[in-house]
């Protein structure tokens, strides 16, 4: 089976890609869902998503080039090459619950309420992030 999904003007869009973001808009879905039932609003889910995501992002590859250290620092510019591979999900875990922390500490939510919110589309998003990594 072939890694690339489809190609958009000679760019080749891989499966991984492909299953991470279907996860993270599903997960944004659930949340909005599971919100709409508890009386926590559209917008707080949106702007939490809008930023945790990318931190997660950042997250998950700080943490990937922690753990491999002794490449990056003698191949530096590969840092910022995450179409070559290299995303942890444990980075992405604890970036976007920092960011979580953070966001409800500003804006005075109930942490434990917003992550019963996000969590279950997390797991659900992982299991589809474990198809991503069959096709890579």
């Amino acid at each position: 089976m072939s890694r690339v999904a489809f190609s958009i003007f000679g760019l080749d869009i891989m499966w991984y890609g492909v299953l991470m973001a279907s996860a993270m808009i599903l997960c944004v879905f659930l949340a909005l869902k599971e919100g709409k039932r508890v009386k926590i609003s559209e917008d707080d889910i949106l702007n939490l998503a809008i930023i945790a995501i990318p931190c997660g992002l950042l997250g998950a590859r700080l943490y990937y080039v922690i753990f491999n250290l002794a490449y990056y620092t003698k191949h530096p510019l590969e840092i910022l090459a995450v179409w070559n591979g290299g995303l942890a999900i444990h980075g992405g875990i604890f970036a976007g619950l920092a960011f979580i922390i953070y966001y409800c500490h500003k804006n005075s939510k109930d942490f434990f309420q917003i992550l019963d919110i996000f969590v279950p589309g997390l797991i659900i998003g992982q299991a589809i992030g474990r198809w991503g990594n069959f096709f890579n």
